[in-house]
């Protein structure tokens, strides 16, 4: 491996190979080499974390509605293989299961924290609990496009990392960061610039663009110095960035 290799962080697991944001593709994500795993939670009807990305049920599962109106049981029993028929029975897990896979293989953890159509109370706090609990305040990492929530976060866990999810162009995304006390920049991959890589890290500021799958893009990125790339893909990505490009 090339001095200076990004990070593979697996975007909702090897979400190309198995349903997204499930213990199926978490798994196989470890299994693909990934270096760290991407999710995102909601709450349940009685405030337990839930790892989906939409705040509704309809897109991954076959049950209808809110994620907040069910209860973790609920959830526990839905069929999140609404796209990959081999993985029927495959059910929407609660962050804690992915806390206890990250800790054992050792892979970092990027955990997005999302909002319903009704504010989550106590995310936060849950969330820094759980992480605690599961002894991965130096392999986790808290973030959101709603960077009030990083602020809160990082009160409530200076120890915990945060970074700045963000999908349009900002004048000075690293000071901006410093002034939240964010350790990271997650933009969405088009965004990033050598200029915005070099800054970043001369303020100590790590740059992981998301969600990148393509062999040109990922070793541009790579080339400009980012930390990790966030993909869907990665088995693919770990190939791509570990092998000399074509001279073709």
């Amino acid at each position: 491996m090339l001095r200076g290799t990004p990070l593979v962080f697996a975007h909702r697991g090897a979400s190309a190979d198995a349903p997204e944001n499930t213990m199926a593709a978490f798994r196989m994500a470890v299994e693909q080499g990934a270096d760290g795993l991407e999710l995102d939670i909601h709450m349940s009807r009685d405030g337990h974390l839930v790892v989906i990305h939409d705040d509704t049920l309809q897109r991954t599962t076959r049950l209808r509605g809110l994620v907040v109106q069910r209860t973790a049981a609920e959830l526990a029993r839905a069929d999140a293989s609404k796209r990959f028929p081999a993985y029927k029975g495959e059910p929407v897990p609660m962050l804690e299961e992915v806390l206890e896979l990250a800790r054992d293989a050792g892979l970092k953890i990027n955990i997005e924290l999302k909002s319903g159509k009704t504010p989550y109370p106590c995310m936060e706090e849950e969330a820094v609990k759980q992480v605690r609990r599961y002894g991965l305040e130096a392999q986790a990492i808290f973030s959101s496009f709603e960077h009030e929530r990083l602020v809160k976060l990082k009160a409530l866990a200076p120890d915990i990392e945060t970074a700045v999810l963000f999908n349009r162009r900002m004048a000075e995304p690293s000071a901006y960061a410093c002034s939240l006390g964010a350790g990271s920049l997650h933009p969405y991959y088009r965004l990033v610039t050598p200029e915005m890589v070099a800054s970043a890290h001369q303020l100590g500021l790590a740059v992981r663009p998301y969600t990148v799958d393509g062999p040109r893009t990922a070793r541009r990125l790579a080339r400009m110095g980012v930390d990790a790339i966030i993909t869907n893909v990665p088995a693919i990505m770990r190939g791509i960035l570990t092998s000399p490009p074509s001279k073709r």
